[in-house]
């Protein structure tokens, strides 16, 4: 059972008034849960004391700094993804639940995370790529999404539809084509204005329901908090550059093995443990120092709910995928990631080798120009400082006693 402590017994804990106790509520900073027996709050006490390590480590500046960059404390404001109690919202509401609606589609997610409508960013004008487009999606043809979308989608955007000058009532439309411009890198296809699964849908070859479970992975994909991607967008934002270049910017950083490039491994782990005797060769991949990737996450202990909802979709259509995802958790103790449910879903949908990072970058992208556009509105630079650890440099002192 989880122990709890009382409002007078955290603020003692944590050194602070009762006020201050309940500022650190109201800034997400702990939970105040209801206590059955009385009209007061109560706080779980290893989330307490979690804060009152770290508020320790608060006068130690390297320390703190070493805490905010992994998994640790908030390092800016946003209205846009919070992940709490093992959920995901955009601007408030479900994920989950705007995922399953199959009237939200991948335009109005992103409008919701633009703070627009959605006629304003996909209105009926074209997105127009730059004419070395066409050439360049014929060289990157039949390539995997990891390789050809950077590329396709640098020629094929602009810059000026969504530099700092443009005029606000035109910045939506210039984020609506750059999805669509997006979309149409991942797919190789002419960018268009139906709805962009409906694109995908109809590029390789699926049916309403498989259209149904890319809307699905997109919406689910569309933004995720600070993740090493979006972060990386709102830095090159907060320097006044263009929306594309914070999407680029997103777009390389996703490709990394510990990023959105970890779908690539989860694919190679997948061919690997085959159909047959799977507890067996995640048994002697673990004994031979091997991870099992696409398992567990550190902000979803109980579960990556973008995962469950997929995984819902496809395991009972695959008996083998079933056997991994309980042998693992068998193993391991963990359960699937979002990175394993794309995998899942490229291999139930047969897709191309490389649409599970392509499904995470599309989807993805709404997150990136959402990011990019509330940091610039904040008009701050992004500039933290280094704890240096390298030789110092000499000192007068030295130079006299040598």
């Amino acid at each position: 059972m989880p122990a709890y402590l009382s409002s007078a017994d955290a603020a003692a804990l944590l050194g602070v008034s009762r006020q201050t106790l309940y500022a650190y509520v109201s800034r997400g900073l702990l939970t105040a849960q209801a206590n059955g027996k009385s009209r007061e709050s109560r706080y779980l006490e290893e989330e307490v004391k979690r804060l009152a390590a770290q508020r320790t480590r608060g006068r130690k500046p390297r320390e703190v700094a070493k805490a905010t960059l992994n998994w640790g404390l908030p390092v800016l404001e946003s209205a846009i993804t919070l992940i709490e109690d093992g959920r995901l919202y955009y601007r408030g509401k479900d994920a989950v639940t705007l995922a399953d609606t199959q009237e939200q589609t991948v335009e109005d997610i992103a409008a919701l995370l633009w703070n627009c409508s959605r006629e304003q960013a996909f209105g009926a004008r074209q997105a127009v790529a730059h004419p070395a487009f066409d050439a360049m999606r014929r060289h990157f043809a039949g390539r995997r999404a990891e390789e050809a979308m950077l590329p396709l989608f640098t020629i094929a955007s602009d810059d000026a539809p969504t530099a700092a000058w443009q005029a606000p009532e035109r910045m939506a439309e210039g984020c609506g084509a750059l999805m669509r411009l997006l979309a149409a890198s991942l797919l190789g296809t002419r960018s268009g204005a139906t709805p962009i699964h409906e694109q995908c849908a109809a590029a390789w070859g699926l049916d309403e329901q498989g259209a149904h479970l890319v809307r699905m992975a997109l919406v689910l994909c569309a933004d995720h908090e600070l993740n090493a991607s979006s972060f990386t967008a709102r830095c090159v934002a907060s320097t006044g550059t263009s929306l594309r270049a914070a999407v680029i910017a997103g777009l390389a950083a996703l490709t990394g093995g510990k990023h959105g490039g970890a779908t690539a491994r989860v694919e190679a782990f997948l061919d690997e443990t085959g159909d047959a005797d799977i507890a067996s060769r995640l048994q002697q991949r673990l004994a031979r120092g091997e991870d099992l990737p696409g398992f567990g996450h550190h902000l979803y202990p109980d579960g990556d709910v973008r995962a469950d909802a997929l995984l819902a979709k496809v395991l009972p259509h695959h008996p083998a995928l079933q056997e991994t995802v309980a042998a693992a958790f068998r193993l391991i103790g963990l359960p699937p990631s979002l990175d394993f449910a794309l995998a899942a879903l490229r291999r139930h949908l047969q897709l191309p080798v490389g649409a599970a990072f392509g499904l995470f970058a599309l989807g993805r992208g709404m997150g990136w120009i959402a990011q990019a556009l509330e940091q610039r509105a904040s008009g701050e630079l992004i500039r933290p400082r280094a704890a240096y650890t390298g030789l110092r440099p000499a000192t007068s002192k030295d130079a006299i006693k040598k």
